[in-house]
């Protein structure tokens, strides 16, 4: 698939909403489910071009956060699973500035 065609083009639209999504979801926590069920529903489609590495950071990012999120619920009784959702939440936040920044300048997520 040309780098430049109308149909990738097309795909970083919905990677660049995809990372939107992730960001709104700070204020409207919804927003992070229905990002990654596009990622899911759109994955065959970038399979094979540079976006697809974006779609499995966008995954990762979901997956990994649900599983702190869970470790720093249960450990809010114990006070340490406050510093766990912050660190959680500040990962987050670098995760979708990471990806935002790469994808912005047209750079694959793990070809550093």
């Amino acid at each position: 698939m040309n780098e430049n065609s109308q149909e990738v083009q097309s795909l970083k639209t919905i990677t660049t909403v995809v990372y939107a999504l992730q960001a709104v979801s700070f204020f409207i926590g919804l927003s992070f489910v229905a990002a990654v069920i596009v990622n899911y529903i759109k994955k065959s489609e970038v399979e094979g071009t540079w976006l697809e590495s974006h779609f499995l950071w966008q995954i990762r990012t979901f997956w990994f956060s649900v599983l702190w999120s869970i470790i720093g619920f249960v450990l809010v009784f114990v006070l340490i699973g406050y510093l766990v959702l912050i660190a959680d939440a500040i990962w987050v936040i670098y995760r979708i500035v990471k990806g935002w920044m790469k994808l912005s300048e047209g750079k694959e997520m793990y070809a550093d």
